[in-house]
């Protein structure tokens, strides 16, 4: 398999996850709302039906989004995953590599640059490595948009500027 079609059903994955895991709670939360609302013998008492009733609305919106953002990465894949050159720029459907100068010296990163999934980070096949997914709306997904390899932009990450070196493109 792709180490790119990998990592995505890696994404897919944990999408399938959070919308299972917002749905059981989402149900958990309207069955506690409802025992409260069904035992209530005044007002205040169904007044504290609201809180679960709430938070089963906040799980129900937690669990569409994800399932909206897990489409918008069907949908992406489903066009074929791109292929970039090693003197392509960078675009949605791009792995970078980066080299990043900190404190410590230069450490360097490997980046998908994905439509849905920022502040993910997957393993590779077997353990093997992990790679941070970006959006193009991120502080470094703006950064690294339309890049080469041998390109260094300037990133504000948690208020420290730093300097990203674009090492390669895949």
């Amino acid at each position: 398999m792709d180490r790119k079609a990998w990592f995505i059903d890696e994404l897919k994955k944990r999408y399938q996850e959070a919308i299972a895991s917002a749905r059981e709670a989402e149900v958990n939360a309207a069955t506690a709302a409802d025992e409260v609302r069904k035992q209530a013998r005044n007002r205040d008492d169904a007044k504290a039906a609201v809180d679960p009733g709430r938070m089963a609305g906040g799980h129900r919106k937690r669990r569409q989004r994800a399932a909206r953002e897990l489409d918008t990465l069907i949908q992406f894949a489903s066009g074929g995953i791109p292929a970039f050159s090693r003197n392509a720029k960078v675009a949605l459907g791009a792995m970078i590599d980066v080299s990043i100068e900190g404190d410590d010296g230069p450490e360097e990163r490997t980046l998908f640059l994905l439509p849905v999934g920022a502040g993910t980070e997957l393993t590779g096949p077997g353990g093997d490595g992990f790679i941070s997914v970006i959006g193009p709306e991120s502080p470094v997904g703006r950064a690294l948009m339309g890049a080469v390899v041998g390109d260094d932009v300037e990133v504000v990450v948690a208020g420290k500027d730093r300097e990203w070196s674009v090492v390669d493109i895949a």
